[in-house]
């Protein structure tokens, strides 16, 4: 299956005069004032006669250990990392439809920074965005989950003089926050922060060997309330949304980089083309359908080394032509909206698929941003039975 000729021109120039290294930091910093953004912007009034939501400023003091998901990792999984949290997060009020819908949930960015008291690991220092949504509250108390994402950096990593660092083998990583939090008030403004979460860092299979750190965590602080308890703003219920039961089309296309082993140490292209059909079904939800297709320049490597292993067992082996490394997959999804940002989770079936490289299935779970009405972009993780295959970097157009 073939791609347009314009997006292939495109990726051939930023394959010719970008590293990988340097679009990964520069769709990092983009990822990151996508994500600010969309955090902090749609908490805010949007009429002048509208205060914006009150603000939360925290900060907390971390405790973790790693743990050993894999035996690879275990002997990594014998420190126990400590850290620190700065934090601000705005109380929505009401002021946008969607405040009410999700029953007034914060939004929030964090800074984190993890001494991991090993020179293998060294240390960490990560930006990310959350959304808070409290379960439980009363005037002085409330318990909360919370869930974000966001860019994290390690300076020390996997290379030839540190070969025991089999977690992480790039700076720049992802990173994935979960926890629950209780927050009891100790004077009007004041609040003690008690929680337990799991703190993650993955580069998504850019870089190899890409197992990962997972960091069980627990947490005490302070939070410092602007308002409390929280009133939200007393406005009339908000109309169901324009797109209500309308149905949509979005033509968008994709670029990754991924490493094909720890032994070829080239980053190779990734990307692919898409056209999704969808429909507005609720409030708070998309379904969506679409067809694919991918292009993995990895696995014509993957090919070209088979074949180099063959004929070094076998002199007599003779190679024939490469297997069609195309790929065309079908998939069926949700959005879970948030005024312009939503979550996106896909289950995907590939149709074409003529070099077996992986199982007849893929996941896909990410973030979704609307620019404008029709513009829109992603940060995605391409997932195959559980482990990552590609991160996915998204530019596409509602039609």
């Amino acid at each position: 299956m073939g791609f347009p000729l314009v997006g292939q021109a495109v990726f051939a120039t930023f394959e010719q005069r970008a590293s990988p290294g340097l679009m990964r930091i520069w769709y990092a910093g983009l990822l990151l004032e996508l994500l600010a953004g969309a955090a902090l912007r749609p908490a805010r009034a949007q009429t002048p006669d509208q205060p914006n939501g009150p603000l939360v400023v925290g900060a907390y003091g971390l405790g973790s250990f790693i743990l050993p998901h894999t035996p690879s990792v275990r002997h990594l999984a014998v420190s126990h990392p400590t850290g620190v949290e700065l934090n601000v997060q705005r109380q929505t009020n009401g002021a946008a439809p969607w405040h009410s819908w999700y029953r007034y949930p914060k939004v929030g960015l964090a800074l984190t920074y993890y001494d991991y008291h090993n020179p293998v690991l060294g240390r960490s220092y990560a930006a990310s965005v959350y959304m808070n949504k409290a379960f439980w509250r009363t005037a002085r108390q409330e318990v909360s989950f919370r869930i974000g994402t966001g860019v994290g950096y390690f300076p020390v990593r996997f290379q030839a003089t540190n070969h025991k660092n089999t977690i992480v083998s790039s700076r720049l990583n992802a990173t994935i926050q979960a926890r629950v939090e209780y927050d009891v008030a100790l004077t009007e403004h004041l609040g003690l922060l008690l929680g337990v979460g799991l703190n993650h860092y993955s580069n998504g299979a850019t870089t190899k060997p890409n197992f990962g750190i997972n960091l069980p965590t627990v947490l005490l602080g302070l939070n410092y309330h602007q308002q409390r308890p929280f009133v939200p703003l007393s406005t009339d219920p908000a109309p169901e949304p324009a797109e209500l039961g309308r149905n949509f089309l979005d033509l968008s296309t994709s670029v990754g980089w991924k490493q094909r082993s720890d032994s070829d140490p080239a980053h190779y292209l990734v990307n692919s083309v898409t056209l999704a059909a969808g429909r507005r079904v609720n409030r708070k939800s998309n379904l969506v359908a679409g067809l694919e297709g991918f292009y993995d320049r990895s696995l014509i490597a993957q090919q070209r080394a088979d074949e180099r292993q063959a004929q070094s067992e076998d002199p007599s082996y003779v190679s024939g032509p490469l297997d069609d490394v195309k790929k065309a997959g079908a998939y069926v999804g949700h959005e879970l909206l948030f005024g312009r940002l939503a979550f996106v989770s896909h289950l995907g079936f590939y149709l074409y698929n003529p070099y077996k490289s992986n199982k007849f299935y893929y996941e896909r779970l990410g973030l979704k941003y609307h620019f404008t009405n029709r513009l829109f972009g992603n940060v995605d993780l391409k997932v195959h039975r559980g482990a990552a295959d590609v991160i996915e970097w998204r530019l596409g157009m509602t039609l």
